[in-house]
């Protein structure tokens, strides 16, 4: 017995008699009608739910590099402590002497300078007094000895005149034995010349000038001295300030408003090498998510999320999506989703378990109804597909895009097709069915 199907929209009815339509007839269908639904353009806003640990917004632990004793420790574990506020206080003593030496040294220093300053300018005059005298006396000296020259010349002249007017017999030999002694005499002055200029050549050399020789030397000396002097100052400067910064450090303040959780010091103790105090910031929190490498593709940053506490009852905590950090594990597969969020009354406490629920972007496609997948892996379903001479369940291969657990955006299908909307029946590929 054959029927007709009659087509309505996207639902076929289907009789239990054969009917003909066209001259031909049709299979009997299926008793019991397959539920089907339209594939339809739609949006979807899904939600991914993952869990996690609250982590501090900042976890600071202190050191002290000083070995210095605590005089003073003013809070204890568990107190809500500001930023600048004092935490502990560590004896100075010794660093205030340290101090003080270290300023009466730049004092002397300071001085040393001033008067190794005034040292190089009164050395650079005397260099440029010497210079110049030097240069006098060559002038000097060679004057003195042209002069001593010319007058050898005037004298030996004089001595020639005379020996001939004693010999005509107008003078008397006395006058001649004067003139000699005075010409013995101008060749002894002109030796006398040569001398002092050898001399004065001799001291002008080692002068020298003001970029080389004995004056140069000198004022180079002097400022060796006074770059010397402002060394010290320097160095005595530097151990002030290295003084003054520890002196700073040893009073031991909190860097952010948060908890102790950790108090490591007591007074009359040296703080070591070890944590002293560790504090927690916890106005604001991190959610650390353990996240799959699937969510790390489907979360962005910015995305909201909504958390609750085992034990906390109804109350909800919301956040963001700051960051979606890489492998927990180098070779892992498993990721972290970091969420910030606010903490009123400081609830949230480090460690505490939580679940969060995360807006996922909108996706727009085709929407089919999520129960109509064939099984878990989402990538395949069953269409009513009219032959003409009858409907049968086809199976097609989808790819799941996006779902907000009802309907799912697919690829794969086609607006208008009708999907088979329980994909548990366990229809076989091919039956004839019975729309509803």
């Amino acid at each position: 017995m054959r029927i007709v199907p009659l087509l309505l929209g996207a639902a076929l009815l289907v009789t239990g008699c054969a009917q003909k339509s066209g001259g031909r007839t049709r299979t009997a269908a299926s008793p019991n009608p397959v539920p089907t639904s339209a594939a339809r353009e739609t949006t979807v806003r899904g939600t991914s739910t993952i869990s996690g640990v609250i982590a501090p917004y900042e976890n600071v632990a202190i050191t002290s590099s000083l070995s210095e004793p605590a005089d003073k420790v003013n809070v204890l574990q568990g107190d809500y402590v500001h930023a600048g506020q004092v935490l502990a206080v560590l004896d100075t003593a010794d660093l205030v002497a340290e101090l003080a030496q270290a300023k009466g040294v730049l004092d002397t220093d300071t001085k040393t300078a001033e008067s190794d300053d005034a040292k190089v300018t009164q050395s650079r005059y005397t260099a440029t007094l010497n210079i110049g005298t030097g240069n006098d006396e060559v002038k000097s000296s060679r004057a003195a000895l042209a002069q001593a020259k010319q007058a050898l010349v005037n004298d030996q002249r004089n001595l020639v005149r005379d020996r001939q007017l004693v010999a005509e017999g107008y003078i008397a030999q006395q006058a001649v034995d004067q003139q000699v002694t005075t010409v013995i005499s101008d060749e002894a002055a002109i030796r006398t010349a040569q001398a002092n200029l050898q001399t004065a050549i001799t001291n002008q050399a080692v002068n020298g000038t003001p970029d080389r020789g004995l004056q140069e030397a000198t004022v180079a000396s002097a400022i060796a001295d006074a770059a010397a002097a402002r060394a010290g100052i320097e160095q005595a400067r530097g151990q002030i300030q290295q003084d003054e910064v520890q002196i700073q450090k040893a009073t031991v303040v909190s860097p952010v408003d948060g908890v102790i959780t950790n108090r490591n010091l007591n007074p009359g103790e040296y703080p070591g090498s070890r944590t002293i105090f560790t504090i927690q910031e916890l106005d604001k929190v991190y959610a650390d998510l353990n996240a799959s490498s699937e969510d790390t593709f489907a979360i962005p940053a910015g995305a909201g999320v909504s958390l609750s506490v085992s034990g906390a009852g109804a109350q909800q905590f919301s956040g963001k999506v700051v960051a979606v950090l890489g492998q927990v594990t180098p070779g892992s597969t498993n990721f972290t989703v970091q969420v910030v969020l606010q903490n009123p009354g400081r609830k949230l406490q480090a460690g505490l378990p939580v679940s969060a629920t995360i807006s996922l972007p909108p996706v727009h496609g085709v929407g089919i109804p999520t129960t109509a997948f064939l099984d878990d892996t989402h990538t395949s379903v069953m269409i009513a597909e009219d032959q003409l001479v009858d409907v049968v369940a086809k199976t097609v291969a989808v790819k799941e895009l996006g779902t907000d657990g009802t309907t799912s955006i697919v690829s794969g299908l086609k607006p208008g097709q009708a999907v088979i909307a329980n994909g548990q029946l366990g229809l076989a590929d091919g039956q004839s069915i019975a729309q509803m």
